[in-house]
């Protein structure tokens, strides 16, 4: 596939399997080295530790050298980890998690030490530096503050060190009880301004259903537009001490395809994976990657789409849907047909068609009783009421501050 900006995949269509007809399409790495420069692979969960509670650190040394690998190849890698609070539940003895904020705070500050200090082990072994980077909701839903990130995390790429990215859930109550990491890594890559995104879990890529309780599932080897069936085929939590599945991953992987960054799902046990995703010769995981290159969210209609927790939500008709998503057209108060939530101008809203299924996110231009007062009416009939006049002219969110999936 090589560069963001190459469309082109051994496998054509929207959804392929490894079913398809052409004996070279197994043969061909997703993503080609060339034009890949900058890469965050996020490290899920059940990923770093066993059925025993035990984190694995065998798993740490290959990731370190696989990292390395890459390194010496040109390749700047950000890791997003999860696992902190599995490792600290270990700690406590803890054997479910729990859903008691407080300790999931504790066991989230008790094993971040080991996990961070586990990490540094493995990868000083291979003479890589690493730099812990917690981040939450409140470092990014602010564009300044968003910015500081950007730069932070740019600098130590540009020092050759190796960011290793968190959650801080010991202090972000909303993000343990809401948060995933794969929306972690989405956020970094969009930070980053990332290549590509490798996400390692403890399943092979996005079957047409549930490998666990179906035989006819089938392996997705490309996904290149997102349905709803494809939604319906993802799952809930994948681990006991995991707050992530394969749901989660489908919205962060719609996101990327909005801007034109690849993401590949992949057995993380696998051995070379990140090898074989990037430099190897064999088929390996699902690749989300757009069909429709035609348009992509810049930087800063990123930051709207990931920076900022939605206040609220609006459900548009299929008219202004169609609006939003082929025409590129601003959010009006006729298109609306419900509004939820509290939020005021200058929140993150999110945009949900007919299915209630979120199509795009935006900065709310109006806030939320304004926009119950007018939503479904023109602005003609807004301008003829004598108490709604002065919202006659106003947009509920504008095309320069929404990002469209």
């Amino acid at each position: 596939m090589g560069s963001k900006d190459s469309g082109n995949n051994s496998n054509s269509g929207s959804v392929s399997n490894g079913n398809s007809n052409g004996a070279s399409d197994n043969k061909q790495a997703l993503v080609a080295p060339h034009g890949i420069k900058r890469v965050v692979i996020k490290i899920g969960t059940s990923t770093l530790i066993d059925e025993k509670r035990r984190l694995k650190v065998a798993f740490l040394y290959d990731l370190a050298r696989q990292v390395e690998e890459l390194r010496n190849k040109g390749i700047e890698v950000v890791v997003v980890t999860s696992g902190a609070i599995g490792v600290g539940l270990r700690r406590l003895r803890i054997n479910e998690r729990p859903k008691d904020i407080p300790t999931l705070q504790a066991a989230a500050a008790i094993g971040q030490v080991e996990l961070a200090s586990r990490y540094d082990q493995a990868f000083y072994h291979y003479g890589i530096q690493l730099a812990q980077v917690l981040l939450t909701r409140y470092e990014t839903a602010g564009r300044e503050s968003y910015l500081h990130a950007r730069d932070t995390l740019t600098r130590l790429l540009e020092l050759g060190i190796v960011p290793l990215v968190n959650e801080n859930d010991t202090v972000a109550v909303d993000e343990i009880k809401f948060g995933d990491n794969d929306t972690l890594a989405t956020l970094v890559a969009a930070i980053v301004d990332a290549d590509l995104v490798i996400l390692l879990s403890d399943i092979e890529g996005l079957y047409t259903a549930d490998p666990r309780t179906s035989e006819d599932a089938e392996l997705l080897e490309r996904v290149g537009d997102l349905t709803d069936d494809l939604y319906k085929a993802a799952g809930g939590a994948g681990s006991a001490y995991g707050s992530g599945g394969m749901i989660t991953k489908i919205k962060a992987a719609r996101v990327l395809m909005a801007a034109n960054i690849p993401m590949v799902i992949c057995q993380g046990s696998r051995p070379n994976v990140i090898h074989d995703v990037i430099l190897g010769d064999e088929h390996v995981g699902t690749l989300f990657d757009s069909d429709d290159k035609s348009h992509h969210a810049n930087a800063k209609k990123l930051w709207i789409a990931l920076g900022a927790k939605p206040k609220g939500s609006v459900v548009v008709d299929d008219g202004a849907a169609t609006a939003l998503v082929d025409n590129g057209s601003s959010l009006l108060p006729v298109g609306i047909k419900s509004v939820s939530g509290e939020f005021e101008p200058g929140d993150s809203v999110n945009i949900l068609n007919s299915d209630n299924m979120v199509i795009g996110r935006g900065l709310a231009r109006m806030g939320c009783e304004d926009v119950e007062k007018v939503h479904g009416m023109n602005s003609r009939a807004i301008a003829d009421d004598p108490q709604l006049k002065d919202l006659s002219d106003q947009v509920v969110i504008h095309r320069d501050e929404m990002v469209v999936f």
